[in-house]
């Protein structure tokens, strides 16, 4: 199954070792599939998904936001995700 867009987002994980703490990013991506939106652990179905919201964090980046029936969900993007969120309006208004 092929994906209609994707967005990068990342994962920071704060570890102390040796009395010195460590901060990790870790790169994954959220993509919009024909039925789906998906990241590394989770699966909407788009008939869940409501909304995809954007808040600017700073000078490059933001919180990206999953509005579903379930919950609101956030993402960090490093990137703009102006683009991946249009495409999502696009296709959903498409599955109406």
């Amino acid at each position: 199954m092929s994906w209609i867009a994707e967005q990068s987002y990342y994962k920071v994980e704060r570890i102390l070792a040796d009395g010195e703490m460590r901060t990790i990013k870790e790169p994954r991506f959220i993509r919009l599939y024909e039925k789906q939106l998906q990241t590394k652990r989770r699966t909407f179905p788009l008939n869940e998904v409501h909304d995809l919201s954007y808040r600017p964090m700073g000078e490059e980046g933001g919180i990206l936001y999953v509005h579903t029936g379930h919950g609101l969900y956030a993402y960090t993007v490093s990137d703009d995700p102006a683009v991946f969120m249009e495409t999502f309006k696009k296709h959903k208004a498409t599955q109406i």
